[in-house]
C-alpha cells in the first residue's frame, strides 16, 4: 500500500513536476476553499434558526442544545482520525468521501421529522465535516511547496474559513426570510455535488508515503474521551455542575483521555505525537487557535440570540447584522501574510489576541437598551480584524513539524472542543 502511494504522489504534486500551471492549482484553491466554507457554514448557520425550530418542531431547550452541539462534538472527536487516514489513504478520497457523507447528512437534517432525528442527522453531518476539515489544509501544502505561495494560498484559506463561520448567520437569515427551516441544510447539497465533481477533476490526490499503522486504539479512546467530556460540558447547564450527570460524565471523559495519552507514549505507531507539544511555539499557537475559536463561536452563539429576542430584530436583519465581522475576516486573513514577514509572528498574534479582547470586552457591555449602532458594530468591526488577523498566524505556527502527517498535524480537536464549550455559557447564565 506504502509504495502505491508513494508512486502516485509525485505525479499528484504539481509543485514537484511542474507541469500542472499555476493557474491550475489556484484552481485546486478554490475547490478547497468552497468545500472548508461548507463545513464552517454549517457550525453557525443554525444559529438563526432556533426560535424556528422550537416552534416548528417543538424542541426542548435541551433538544436546541443538541441539535447545535451534536455536530460540533462528533467534528472534534473524529479529528484526529481523519487526519490519521488522510495520511494513509490519501486526501483526495477522503476529501470526497467527506463531501459525501455530509451531503447526505443535510439532506437528512432538511427533512428531519422530529428533533432527535435532527440531533443524529447533525451528528452525520459531523462526520463528514470532520474528514474535509484537515485534508483541505493538507492538500494545500502539498499543492502549494513554494513558500511564497504557500503563505499567499493559506492566508487566503484562512479568511475563507473564518468567512465561512461569520456567513452562516447572514445566510440563515436570508433563507429563513423565504423558506421553511430546512433550507438552511437543503442549501449545501448543491454546492457540494458541484464541489464533488470539481475535486475529482481539479484535486491531485496526496498521501504520506510511510504513513505509519493505523493507531485504532487511540482513534477510539480519543473520540470516546472527547464525547464523554463535552456531553458532560453541554450537560451543565441543564442539570448543574454539581450533578452526578455532569460529575460522571467530566470524570469518565478526563480518565479516557489520560488512558488515550498513556496510550499514545506507549505505543510504537502513534496517532499523535505528544513530544510534537515540547514545542512552545506550537503549543502556544495551539493553546492560543482554541482560545479564539473560544471567543468567536460564543460570540456568535450569544449575539444571535441577542439580536433576536433583545433587540426584536428578524433572522434577515440579524444575518445582515454580522456583515461588517464576514467582511473583515475575508481582508484581514490574506492581509495577515505581509504583516507577519515584516513584524513577526509573535507581534501579529499578540496583536490579533489583544484586538479579539478588546472587541469581547465592549461586547460584554451592551445591555437591553443598547442598540446595534451604539453597542454591537464597534465592537463587531474589531472582532472582525482580530479574528482574520489570528486565523493565519496560529495556522502558520502549526504547520512546522515534517515528521509528523500532514493530516494529524492539522487535525487540531481543541478548536471544536472550544466551540462547544463556548455555547454552554449563555444558556448557564439563563
Amino acid at each position: 500500500m506504502a509504495q502505491s502511494v508513494a508512486l502516485e504522489r509525485p505525479r499528484a504534486t504539481p509543485s514537484v513536476n511542474g507541469r500542472r500551471s499555476t493557474t491550475r492549482r489556484w484552481w485546486v484553491l478554490a475547490v478547497l476553499c468552497v468545500s472548508l466554507m461548507m463545513i464552517g457554514l454549517d457550525n453557525t448557520i443554525l444559529n438563526v434558526a432556533l426560535p424556528t425550530l422550537v416552534r416548528d418542531l417543538h424542541a426542548s431547550f435541551s433538544q436546541l442544545q443538541w441539535i447545535v452541539d451534536s455536530y460540533t462534538v462528533v467534528f472534534a472527536g473524529l479529528m484526529l482520525t481523519a487526519g490519521s487516514l488522510g495520511d494513509r489513504f490519501g486526501r483526495k478520497w477522503i476529501l470526497l468521501v467527506g463531501l459525501g457523507i455530509f451531503c447526505g447528512g443535510s439532506a437528512f437534517s432538511a427533512f428531519a421529522w422530529s428533533p432527535e432525528i435532527l440531533i443524529l442527522a447533525r451528528a452525520l453531518m459531523g462526520v463528514g465535516g470532520a474528514l474535509v476539515m484537515p485534508a483541505t489544509l493538507s492538500i494545500l501544502t502539498n499543492v502549494f511547496v513554494e513558500p511564497h505561495e504557500r503563505e499567499k494560498a493559506i492566508g487566503i484559506w484562512a479568511g475563507v474559513a473564518g468567512v465561512g463561520i461569520a456567513v452562516g448567520p447572514i445566510a440563515g437569515g436570508l433563507l429563513l426570510q423565504h423558506f421553511w427551516w430546512g433550507s438552511v441544510f437543503l442549501i449545501n447539497v448543491p454546492i457540494i455535488i458541484v464541489g464533488i465533481i470539481a475535486a475529482v477533476l481539479l484535486v491531485p490526490n496526496s498521501a504520506d508515503p510511510a504513513a505509519r499503522r493505523l493507531d485504532m486504539v487511540g482513534a477510539v479512546l480519543s473520540t470516546a474521551g472527547l464525547a464523554v467530556l463535552l456531553w458532560g460540558i453541554i450537560e451543565a447547564p441543564t442539570t448543574g455542575w454539581h450533578s452526578d450527570r455532569v460529575l460522571i460524565g467530566v470524570s469518565v471523559g478526563l480518565a479516557i483521555l489520560a488512558v488515550f495519552m498513556a496510550w499514545e507514549l506507549h505505543t510504537d505507531h502513534p496517532m499523535l505525537h505528544l513530544r510534537f507539544f515540547r514545542d512552545r511555539r506550537f503549543s502556544a499557537a495551539s493553546a492560543a487557535f482554541a482560545l479564539v475559536v473560544l471567543g468567536l463561536y460564543g460570540m456568535l452563539f450569544v449575539t444571535t440570540q441577542y439580536l433576536q429576542f433583545v433587540l426584536g430584530y428578524s433572522a434577515l436583519a440579524t444575518g445582515i447584522c454580522f456583515l461588517p465581522v464576514a467582511g473583515l475576516l475575508l481582508v484581514a486573513g490574506p492581509a495577515s501574510t505581509p504583516l507577519v514577514r515584516r513584524l513577526g509572528t509573535k507581534v501579529v498574534v499578540s496583536a490579533g489576541l489583544i484586538l479579539i479582547a478588546g472587541g469581547l470586552a465592549w461586547l460584554a457591555t451592551t445591555s437591553a437598551s443598547t442598540t446595534f449602532v451604539n453597542g454591537v458594530l464597534g465592537p463587531f468591526i474589531i472582532l472582525g480584524l482580530g479574528f482574520g488577523d489570528r486565523q493565519l498566524s496560529a495556522t502558520g505556527l502549526r504547520l512546522g513539524d515534517p515528521d509528523q502527517g500532514a493530516g494529524r498535524r492539522n487535525s487540531s480537536p481543541r478548536k471544536y472542543v472550544s466551540g462547544a464549550q463556548s455555547e454552554r455559557e449563555p444558556q448557564e447564565a439563563e
